[in-house]
């Protein structure tokens, strides 16, 4: 006859994760090229972290242009063109109780014009054009920073 008991703890967290809410999002690695030089594009969120922009998914809305409107709301950009698909990162974590198990599609994103104006209503509070080792340097998060690093190949960045 089988034993029966308390589930172990491992148990507990497969069960939880199966059991998660997914949310989908998406977001764009911002690069602005003046000759040979590179510039990455991070933004400081409520948390005080460095990040990249990036938001849900509205209801028709593909993850390209998902990424476009967040990037754009987010640091004022309106001159974006969408360069190439960087894949995408998922990370869990817990909201108001609840498991939510998140994906968010990246996209390398170019822009001609510098000048940003961070979306504060959504707790961004800086936004930032940097070199990319100071980008990689800044970053909180190391999915984030593999993302920076693929749109830095893509760039032909040395050291990408």
């Amino acid at each position: 006859m089988p034993r029966r008991g308390r589930r172990g703890r491992g148990d507990a967290r497969r069960q939880g994760k199966r059991n998660a809410h997914e949310e989908v999002s998406a977001g764009g690695v911002v690069v602005r090229r003046d000759g040979a030089a590179a510039a990455y594009l991070v933004i400081r969120d409520s948390y005080k972290n460095w990040g990249f922009p990036k938001g849900h998914l509205e209801e028709g809305e593909t993850a390209e242009q998902a990424a476009l409107r967040e990037v754009q709301e987010e640091t004022g950009l309106d001159d974006l063109r969408l360069l190439a698909p960087l894949g995408a990162i998922d990370w869990h974590f817990q909201f108001r109780g609840r498991h939510i198990h998140k994906w968010c599609h990246f996209f390398l994103l170019e822009s001609f014009g510098a000048a940003t104006v961070p979306q504060a209503d959504e707790g961004i509070t800086e936004c930032r054009w940097v070199e990319l080792a100071q980008a990689v340097d800044m970053i909180a998060y190391d999915n984030a920073r593999d993302v920076l690093k693929r749109a830095a190949e893509w760039v032909g960045a040395p050291g990408g």
